[in-house]
């Protein structure tokens, strides 16, 4: 019998695996499909202080082996996910939560971590500095090592419960933020986010994204992630989730080695809304075929 379960800053989860924020609204839709309690957890929709509508549309083009995604952050606001949502999500998700938050000021980000932070439901706090389709916010804290430290001092003078920082891969040194984010009190960090790109729709001449730019998303970014994963876990004492073009047990696996001790899955959701169930299911075959006995065992095991 092989054994999937990690522990992540105190929490022990039945399996590495964690739908990404974004990409799992509030696990309602998914909980349709199939029972979400399989899950290791999920991270639900990125919360601001105040209602967002996004970005206008067209918010989404396809690429190869990947998309593009310029939603810009969407979400009804704090207040609302803890009147509404955590409430809701009671009835069928039964584990402790990763709450995603953003921000368009360190003030903002303080506030949401200090609320959710309260939440019973809330296991962990995924501060994310790396959005890249929203102006003046998300990604303009993660491209600075300075920044990314003061939003990462400033979050943990007002929670209790473990803080990932949710690193952009836009940057010329990840692993130099990564640091910058562990001396100032980071739990964890979770990388990365996605890749900025753009498409131009050939007929109309003008870039097929109202926003012009989106985050690329998707199986073409895996080796990117993998690389940032692995550079990050040698430079690091803090436990990593990894994410970015995730869609098969074996890419788990790959992960882990790398030095994540759990999975984030994204893009792939949105096109098999069973994939997170289906990668579970297989994983333990996978082990076998791998002679490995725990996940937890192969944690950074390609260094």
């Amino acid at each position: 019998m092989v054994n999937l379960k990690v522990d992540l800053c105190g929490l022990t989860l039945d399996n590495p695996l964690i739908p990404a924020s974004g990409c799992f609204g509030y696990g309602k839709e998914f909980a349709r499909w199939y029972d979400i309690n399989m899950l290791g957890s999920f991270s639900f929709k990125g919360t601001t202080l105040e209602p967002r509508f996004g970005n206008p549309t067209p918010r989404i083009a396809e690429c190869a082996e990947g998309m593009l995604n310029a939603v810009g952050l969407q979400n009804p606001g704090v207040e609302h996910v803890i009147a509404h949502e955590l409430p809701e999500m009671k009835e069928y998700f039964h584990k402790p939560v990763v709450a995603n938050i953003s921000g368009f000021s360190l003030e903002e980000y303080v506030r949401c971590c200090e609320l959710l932070d309260a939440q019973e439901q809330v296991g962990i706090l995924e501060v994310n500095i790396s959005c890249p389709n929203v102006h003046g916010g998300g990604m303009a804290f993660g491209t600075s090592a300075k920044s990314a430290a003061e939003v990462t001092e400033a979050v943990k003078k007002v929670t209790k419960k473990p803080v990932f920082i949710k690193l952009s891969p836009n940057v010329t040194n990840i692993v130099e933020i990564a640091k910058a984010c562990e001396d100032a009190g980071a739990d964890g960090l979770s990388l990365i986010n996605t890749l900025l790109g753009m498409r131009i729709d050939l007929n109309r001449r003008k870039p097929i994204l109202a926003n012009k730019m989106g985050g690329f998303s998707g199986p073409a970014i895996f080796p990117v992630a993998l690389r940032m994963v692995y550079q990050v876990y040698e430079a690091v004492k803090i436990p990593l989730m990894g994410m970015g073009g995730v869609q098969t047990a074996r890419d788990v696996i790959e992960m882990m080695l790398a030095g994540a001790t759990a999975v984030q899955i994204g893009a792939a959701n949105l096109v098999n809304p069973c994939v997170c169930k289906e990668i579970i299911e297989q994983l333990p075959a996978e082990m076998e075929k791998l002679g490995i006995r725990s996940l937890k065992d192969i944690i950074g095991g390609a260094h």
